[in-house]
Order: structure tokens, then C-alpha cells, then sequence
């Protein structure tokens, strides 16, 4: 692994929470720019204030409390949680120069964040049929850990993934989490791993150029379901 990070990619790491609608605000204003030259590619790692936040795929009975605003993100997938404790990556990057291939970079995604938790002694897996990461809970159990969403403009990333370090998982009771209410969610903390968004945050970026490498490789043949 090595902290040597590519300068032509922003790396910025907030210390206070970001509004979720200003975050998009500015995705969507980078994005544009990053696929018309005039701006570097981003990578944004954050933490919001809580607020629910609905895919393209959201369904309405999945809402099933509205304690906290709820924002259209305009990314794949269904209903997810965003709040304190929760490290959140957006990762804005111009597909055109690498693999044109979103099942790929989804899945160099998935296997970034899975090496990074094997990095703090969590065994991370992905689950065919189930975008995001999935870990065995303190019952024994299936649990997500992370989570996945993107949009490809103009084949330039929006969006990116979510970690739960130390939430209050009681939060995502309002909805149901990506549409699966089979498996429940668990944390960091809840495995009795304590890692703070500093942390975390240095040990994700010591494995960055490593998932930079995977967005050129072909994605494997999905498992079959």
C-alpha cells in the first residue's frame, strides 16, 4: 500500500458535517465541469447531518417513518440512511479515461471498501443479487455494512459508497434499508471495532491507488443468482 496519491484527482476529507443537498449541489456542478475538462476529478470523503436519502428505484412503502428530511439523490438504488458516524465517499471520476464498464467500477468500489474493513479485521463480502457490503453481525447473522450508489453522466461518476463506523443504527428504521428487509444493518462500533472517521479515512486512502488500478482491469463474469 502507499499514501503517494495521484494529483490530477482532488482528495478532500471534511472534519464537519455537509448539508446533503449542498453535497449534491456541488456533485452535480463537479460533475459537469470534470466531463467538460474544466475541473479535476474528486474524491469526497464526508459525513452528513441525518437525512434519507431516495434512489431511483425508491419505492414509497419503503418510507416507513419520515423522521428526517427526505432528498431525491438522483442515484441508482432505493432508500438509504446518511447521518453522524457514517463515513461517506463520493467519488467523481471521468470513466472516458479508463474502462468504460459501470458494473466495474461498482464492483472496484465494493472491493475497496472490502479491503479497507479486512484492514481493521472485518471480513467484508459481496453478496450476488445485493449491491453493497455485507459482514456476519454479532448474532450470527447476514448484515450490511456498506452501502452502494452511483450515476454515470456523461461517463463521469456521481455519488459513491457509505460505511457505517459508529451510527445510530436506530435511524435506519425509518425505511427500509435498499429495499431489503431480510438482513438488518451493523456497524464498526456494533462489532466492537471502534474506528474514528480519521482513521478510517487514512486507511481508505492507503488502498486508493490499488482501487484505481482495478477501474482498468475487466469486471469478472457476474455470480450467478
Amino acid at each position: 500500500m502507499t499514501n503517494t496519491l495521484p494529483d490530477t484527482i482532488e482528495w478532500r476529507l471534511e472534519t464537519a458535517p455537509v448539508p446533503y443537498r449542498a453535497a449534491l449541489d456541488e456533485m452535480t456542478a463537479r460533475n459537469a465541469a470534470i466531463a467538460a475538462g474544466t475541473a479535476r476529478e474528486l474524491v469526497w470523503l464526508l459525513e452528513h447531518p441525518p437525512v434519507y436519502t431516495a434512489g431511483t428505484s425508491a419505492a414509497v412503502d419503503e418510507l416507513l417513518d419520515p423522521r428526517f428530511e427526505v432528498v431525491e439523490a438522483g442515484r441508482g438504488g432505493r432508500y438509504t440512511y446518511h447521518g453522524p458516524g457514517q463515513r461517506v465517499g463520493y467519488v467523481l471520476l471521468d470513466l472516458k479515461t479508463r474502462a468504460r464498464d459501470v458494473r466495474g467500477f461498482v464492483h472496484a468500489l465494493e472491493g475497496w471498501v472490502i479491503a479497507t474493513l479486512a484492514d481493521f479485521g472485518v471480513e467484508g463480502w459481496r453478496a450476488p443479487g445485493r449491491v453493497g457490503i455485507w459482514c456476519r453481525d454479532i448474532d450470527g447473522r447476514e448484515a450490511k455494512i456498506g452501502a452502494i450508489g452511483v450515476r454515470i453522466r456523461r461517463w463521469v461518476t456521481m455519488h459513491g459508497f457509505s460505511v457505517n463506523l459508529n451510527p445510530d443504527l436506530s435511524h435506519f428504521g425509518g425505511i427500509v434499508p435498499c429495499g431489503i428487509e431480510e438482513f438488518g444493518v451493523t456497524s464498526l462500533a456494533r462489532l466492537g471495532v471502534r474506528v474514528d472517521s480519521a482513521t478510517w479515512d487514512r486507511a481508505l486512502l492507503a488502498r486508493a491507488n490499488d482501487f484505481l488500478a482495478a477501474l482498468d482491469v475487466p469486471c469478472p463474469p457476474e455470480a450467478p443468482r
